[in-house]
């Protein structure tokens, strides 16, 4: 497709569908235009947020067990396709498209051929069949009553889950409350560096919420196009924040004590930097000194922040 083709109607009307407060009920795929021209726009924003998220899993040595992929409200299956570049088609060998719309199960089959001839590509409309890798993508602000037991059938047939979510305050709180429920029966591979509670559990934590930046591409900023895009779409492409939790039955290394992941973005101060870091033994509030802690504070101003913070100096000094 080519930014000539986008139909900006239906862009237009899917905005309006994904900033409603409650659920859609109906389906929104209307046509083949619908979804051609979503994963030309909105579905690269999350494919951004996608290769943060698998940039992360590559610097933490992690990989899915060889297999089939199962991609659970698949839309036009953006998330599956950037899994299988990540991880290769030699071991994510078969993917299955869930959706409750037939037109984006079939879209998203011819799209995952497309990219990847040699892959088996198979529609799977219930979604709840064993698989080997499940991938949950901005599904959870969307789910229907009866959809959330048929997600967690599929999540408790699964080997191991990539859930990534728009980073809103919402979403991120009931991301958190499914990992509860889930780090029973799961190691946590990210974004925690334990598998204890969630430290924004607590009554005084109910403000918070976990949630990172990706960054865009520069194309994002350069192209006259994607500039359109956004000033009609009324969307910041600098800013792509997402929540994300992976999960994996093989045992995971916990992190040591003195390393942390910063929670959203550090508060900037002149003489110190005040940022929201979870760690293995706690997540709080943390004032790194400037004069003290040069290096973590240059850390800090960075956008987004590194996913790993190196806190030893800091935590002799407390």
């Amino acid at each position: 497709m080519t930014w000539d083709a986008v139909d900006w109607p239906a862009l237009d009307r899917l905005r309006e569908l994904f900033l409603k407060s409650e659920p859609v009920q109906e389906t929104y795929w209307r046509s083949e235009s619908d979804l051609a021209s979503y994963d030309f726009t909105f579905a690269q924003r999350i494919a951004w947020k996608w290769d943060a998220a698998l940039q992360e899993l590559g610097r933490l040595n992690w990989v899915p067990p060889p297999g089939d992929l199962l991609d659970w409200g698949c839309g036009s299956g953006v998330a599956s396709r950037c899994l299988i570049d990540a991880f290769g088609a030699d071991r994510l060998t078969e993917v299955r498209l869930h959706d409750r719309s037939p037109l984006a199960m079939n879209f998203a089959k011819r799209r995952a051929l497309q990219r990847f001839p040699s892959i088996n590509a198979q529609i799977d409309p219930t979604g709840t069949a064993i698989s080997t890798t499940l991938v949950v993508s901005h599904v959870l602000n969307e789910l229907h009553r009866d959809d959330l037991p048929r997600l967690l059938d599929a999540i408790n047939a699964a080997q191991c889950v990539l859930w990534l979510e728009p980073g809103i305050f919402a979403v991120s709180r009931g991301l958190v409350s499914l990992r509860e429920q889930l780090r029973k029966t799961f190691y946590v591979v990210a974004p925690c560096p334990h598998r204890k509670p969630c430290g924004l559990l607590p009554a005084e934590k109910e403000r918070d919420w976990c949630h990172f930046f990706a960054k865009a591409p520069s194309d994002a900023f350069t192209n006259s196009s994607w500039v359109r895009f956004g000033q009609r779409m009324g969307i910041d492409l600098r800013s792509l924040p997402y929540s994300w939790l992976v999960l994996d039955r093989r045992p995971v290394a916990e992190w040591t004590p003195d390393r942390g992941r910063v929670l959203g973005l550090a508060e900037l101060f002149k003489p110190y930097a005040r940022a929201e870091i979870c760690r293995q033994e706690s997540t709080g509030l943390m004032e790194i000194q400037k004069r003290t802690h040069g290096e973590i504070y240059r850390q800090l101003k960075q956008v987004p922040p590194p996913p790993e913070i190196n806190l030893t100096g800091v935590l002799k000094s407390i």
